[in-house]
């Protein structure tokens, strides 16, 4: 097999195309994408073949939104310069490896998922007892594992879906992950480390195989993450070597969580387009006032009079997001007291959603009078992001027999 140079962490997420983005968007995944881009090697994918598994008939709605969608990415401050962009379905590796991990995917994982019935449950007006929902974590797997990312941005409840990838490539790695000439080659690795750190790592490698001494593991590893000169090749195989198994081919990758300000909808609830109370990122001006303006506030406050609770009221977890802590002061006692009203608490959350959202429709309008030049960005990440796949699917095709000379 071919090794390829180790390089830093990687870090795999996506989106689904299936409309504008909206704030809830911007402050629960991009504000962590921009962050994640300047520490991290990253690809960042537009996952069309995941928004089949749920709008398989709504073709036209995925399509129409995969530009849109980089559009708002770009506007966010996503720098192709930093990351891969990409569209999912132009990379044929990530349908290939959902096919051969879906060969060792045990039944009942899947549909033990918490998600899986979740879903059904939520989208009751659509047929969703289908094969590609249902495998929907293993190509999500295979997302992750074909750029054998690390590290997996995620909310809390996409955490089991990062938990069945790393038991997939755990899966995978115990089935085919037995090399030719393994402790040779492992020991071959171990001298490429040099005499001090090659008896280091010797000596960490029995503490833990003789005590199960985990401080031992982790050194080891810190040991084999500092050491840049090493292939992929030999530090997979160092890797397995010190916990007493043969070559990681796949990486168990793990979840990120990363504290994001969580942006409710107008009405109180997840801000989301399935329940209508969105606020999109490039709205006019006009239209976001006045969707904030009717928002929903404490039901106790009946008369401009009656005092309320700013924690009853959706329009406090915006002051949360956008205000600083002498507007929060100021609206905590006025709401309180019934000093304010319920418009006048209001006009500082439109002030600041106002000024955001004109932020974004300026950044994005050179992409909107130039898609070419969006393609482009695309075309390249695609391109760029192809190339890494293709080594792992070699590496996958090796290791399960589909090589053949």
């Amino acid at each position: 097999m071919n090794s390829v140079p180790a390089t830093d962490p990687r870090v795999l997420s996506g989106m689904r195309p299936t409309g504008r983005l909206h704030l809830g968007h911007y402050h629960g995944v991009l504000k962590n994408w921009v962050r994640l881009q300047n520490r991290y090697e990253c690809f960042f994918c537009v996952a069309d073949l995941h928004a089949l598994t749920t709008q398989y008939e709504e073709p036209d709605v995925i399509r129409e939104s995969v530009w849109e969608m980089v559009i708002d990415w770009l506007a966010a401050g996503v720098d192709p310069k930093a990351a891969r962009l990409f569209i999912q379905s132009r990379i044929a590796e990530h349908s290939e490896l959902h096919l051969l991990l879906s060969m060792i995917t045990p039944l009942g994982w899947l549909e033990r998922m918490p998600t899986y019935k979740d879903q059904q449950e939520r989208l009751k007006e659509k047929d969703l007892a289908t094969y590609g929902f249902l495998g929907y974590p293993v190509l999500q797997t295979a997302d992750i594992l074909v750029y054998k990312a690390t590290l997996v941005p995620v909310g809390e409840d996409q955490v089991p879906h990062v938990e069945m990838s790393r038991e997939l490539a755990r899966r995978f790695n115990h089935l085919y992950g037995r090399e030719p000439g393994f402790e040779e080659k492992a020991e071959a690795a171990v001298r490429t480390l040099g005499k001090k750190n090659a008896r280091l790592y010797r000596e960490l490698r029995r503490r833990f195989q003789e005590r199960g001494d985990r401080q031992a593991l982790e050194e080891a590893r810190a040991l084999l993450d500092a050491r840049q000169n090493l292939t992929l090749g030999d530090r997979e195989r160092l890797y397995g070597y010190l916990e007493g198994r043969s070559r990681i081919l796949l990486p168990e990758p793990r979840a990120l969580l990363t504290p994001a300000a969580r942006v409710p909808g107008l009405d109180g609830r997840k801000m989301s387009k399935s329940y209508h109370n969105t606020i999109g990122l490039r709205d006019e001006p006009e239209t976001v006032a006045q969707r904030i303006r009717t928002m929903p506030t404490d039901p106790a406050r009946v008369r401009r009079t009656d005092p309320g609770d700013p924690d009853k009221c959706p329009v406090w977890r915006f002051h949360e997001v956008y205000s600083d802590d002498k507007i929060r002061e100021w609206v905590r006692h006025g709401c309180r007291s019934a000093a304010i009203g319920c418009l006048d608490c209001k006009q500082p959350v439109i002030d600041a959603v106002v000024a955001e959202v004109k932020g974004f429709r300026e950044r994005a309008k050179p992409f909107q009078d130039d898609l070419g030049l969006v393609r482009g960005i695309i075309a390249e990440g695609t391109e760029s992001a192809r190339d890494v796949a293709r080594q792992t699917l070699e590496e996958v095709r090796e290791a399960m027999g589909l090589v053949y000379r």
